[in-house]
């Protein structure tokens, strides 16, 4: 697959996950009019994810560092096809194949996420920030998504935002990319689940 600056552009999505809150939030993308995965004259169009850049704020403009209190840690990612639509925090639980995993096929991008104190056993100590990417497209080897939408998923680890609402602001680097009937084939052998 040939990367070519010219034909990629950005989309972005966020999802903010409410100050002591539990459980997942999510939200979600349409691809739809991008997606057309069932090939006229042996021809379909599906959505390449080359790359995704991501970060972590209390401000929803992502304007903001987290403040050095924050405790809180969550797994997240992007997950083609989840349809769970745009929940807050605590409204939805995904299971199986809606849920970030470095094993589902349907996971384009997987990340975890701690809040600078919650890597210290003191909570009076400063500690340091950590994210950790177990999970990304290429421009080698982008995900080409043939499903109608892409969903945000955050699910909290085991502590909440302590401090103030945590905000994840995602920009996919993407492009329309022409499906031949052979192509589709392998892909809905490797992203059927």
């Amino acid at each position: 697959m040939a990367y070519k600056v010219g034909d990629v552009f950005y989309l972005g999505l966020d999802a903010t996950i409410t100050a002591a809150g539990t459980g997942a939030t999510t939200a979600q993308l349409d691809l739809s009019a991008y997606i057309n995965p069932i090939p006229a004259k042996g021809r379909g169009s599906g959505l390449a994810i080359y790359k995704v850049h991501y970060d972590v704020s209390p401000s929803t403009t992502g304007g903001e560092g987290m403040k050095l209190a924050e405790t809180g840690a969550f797994r997240g990612g992007l997950v083609a096809g989840a349809g769970l639509g745009n929940n807050a925090t605590g409204v939805v639980t995904p299971t199986g194949v809606q849920q970030p995993s470095a094993e589902n096929a349907l996971a384009i991008f997987g990340f975890d996420y701690y809040g600078p104190k919650s890597t210290v056993a003191n909570a009076s100590t400063p500690g340091g920030m950590f994210r950790s990417t177990y999970l990304e497209p290429s421009k080698e080897v982008p995900y080409i998504v043939v499903r109608d939408n892409v969903c945000l998923v955050l699910e909290m680890i085991d502590l909440s935002p302590s401090v103030a609402d945590m905000t994840v602001n995602m920009r996919l680097e993407c492009e329309v990319v022409t499906l031949t009937s052979q192509f589709m084939t392998q892909l809905l052998r490797t992203q059927t689940v």
